[in-house]
């Protein structure tokens, strides 16, 4: 007898897991990169500038030195766990539980509580390194069938 569970659920290959997983990073990191630089366009010229510059450097800080590493982590899952895994699987419990935690505390940042400047480094900062580290889920995504 099947599970019905099973029969329900939507299952997806391997390679649909590292394709969702890249998009994800990069639809956010790009969301994220735009709100941060357009909060923080005002003030002088080369404060902007300075302050966009030093978000940047943060975020490819953080892209090499954390973000980078848990992409790799990701592809390995996804790789390890193989074909028709439900689709929401594409992250782990763990890695769901610390999206909607980031998810509140952007929301918490918007809230008012600091200037839209600040909250503009912190968003300017995550979604470059969302972008950049999200480089190596989709070279998990283009390489998955010379590996698989």
């Amino acid at each position: 007898m099947s599970d019905p569970l099973n029969t329900l659920k939507p299952a997806a290959p391997a390679r649909w897991h590292l394709l969702l997983a890249a998009l994800t990073w990069t639809v956010v990191g790009t969301l994220l990169a735009f709100f941060g630089t357009r909060w923080m366009l005002g003030g002088s010229p080369w404060t902007k500038t300075v302050l966009m510059a030093a978000a940047a450097a943060v975020g490819i800080l953080k892209a090499r030195f954390v973000l980078d590493r848990a992409a790799d982590r990701i592809v390995m899952r996804i790789r390890e766990r193989g074909d028709g895994r439900c689709i929401g699987g594409f992250l782990s419990l763990r890695t769901w539980g610390l999206v909607i935690i980031m998810a509140v505390a952007g929301r918490w940042l918007r809230g008012g509580l600091l200037p839209h400047a600040v909250v503009g480094f912190v968003y300017l900062a995550v979604g470059v390194s969302l972008l950049l580290a999200g480089r190596r889920l989709w070279l998990g995504w283009f390489r998955h069938d010379s590996v698989a």
